[in-house]
């Protein structure tokens, strides 16, 4: 399967709705979903490496950067201590970096740009808070689902067998 998002929509409408944040795919697993964990912090990574150094299993992590791409919340080590704890994927409304090495990695990564400066560390940002991503409200425990179409939530965890009954 090379779209997932489409077909969710078609058949979830109204359980879903669509977060208008425009990311580049910089992850080696174009699909990724899960129970959302959020975080908002602003150029400094530190409570990152926290989160995903827990059990990241069935879950997906959103971080709130606020937009900046002036320093990266995620790069490669940080990736791969995400696939250690078996994340399924991170959203970053933010930078990241080491992208060629992003794509070489089995973890779903978007983010709305790319910087190489890493982040000062302060031991600053808020986690499991909800997050106001371009006037959309983003609540921990939110399922999302992401592709190369976008980025969709939904308040309950979507039944993926329906869609493959429907194609048949």
């Amino acid at each position: 399967m090379k779209d997932l998002l489409p077909d969710l929509c078609d058949h979830y409408e109204q359980a879903i709705h669509f977060l208008p944040l425009t990311c580049n795919d910089y992850g080696g697993k174009p699909i990724f979903y899960g129970q959302c964990v959020t975080l908002r912090c602003f150029e400094d990574n530190s409570l990152v490496r926290d989160v995903l150094s827990q059990d990241g299993t069935g879950k997906v992590l959103l971080i709130d950067g606020h937009g900046s791409c002036r320093r990266a919340l995620l790069g490669d080590q940080l990736a791969l201590l995400a696939i250690k704890n078996h994340w399924q994927g991170i959203i970053v409304n933010g930078a990241v970096r080491d992208i060629g090495t992003l794509a070489t990695l089995d973890l779903g990564v978007k983010a709305i740009g790319a910087c190489p400066i890493k982040t000062i560390k302060r031991q600053m940002g808020e986690l499991n808070v909800t997050l106001n991503i371009n006037e959309d409200l983003v609540y921990p425990g939110d399922y999302i689902y992401a592709d190369l179409n976008g980025i969709i939530l939904s308040k309950t965890e979507l039944d993926l067998s329906a869609l493959n009954e429907a194609r048949s």
